[in-house]
């Protein structure tokens, strides 16, 4: 294999995840394995991905690929950068604070009202973290 072009793309966690998943279910499919190295790599990768509180923790996925399109019109008044958006699809942001982390300058580019309608438009296309319930399992046993 030769690289042609080094770096022409960034790839989001999603795009690199549904790879991954594809070539693990074509290999199963045509009852082969490919280099051990690859396999342990992509057998990592994959449970890097899955694991709580990751945005691609959750099964069924809120979103795919296909939320990328959307999500970058919805953004592109904001003037987000690229690797700005990356960040925020791949974190996924909940509360102002992540936000903060993703965006450079965040408070001086954004009222408090347009940091909240960035976080309002990344739940609407991506869909929310479930709400985990703290206490609930330890008092129903007594």
């Amino acid at each position: 294999m030769k690289i042609l072009e080094a770096q022409s793309a960034v790839l989001t966690n999603v795009e690199v995840y549904t790879f991954l998943s594809d070539q693990e279910k074509l290999y199963q499919k045509e009852n082969r394995k490919g280099p051990a190295n690859l396999e342990t790599l992509r057998k990592e990768v994959l449970q890097y991905f899955e694991a709580p509180p990751g945005p691609l923790s959750q099964k069924p996925q809120p979103f795919d690929a296909a939320a990328i399109p959307t999500l970058f019109q919805r953004l592109r008044p904001y003037q987000i950068s690229k690797g700005e958006f990356i960040m925020l699809f791949n974190v996924r942001p909940t509360s102002i604070a992540v936000l903060n982390t993703v965006i450079e300058d965040m408070e001086d580019r954004f009222s408090e009202e347009k940091q909240q309608e960035i976080l309002d438009i990344i739940a609407e296309i991506l869909g929310q973290f479930p709400q985990e319930e703290e206490n609930g399992e330890g008092d129903e046993e007594q």
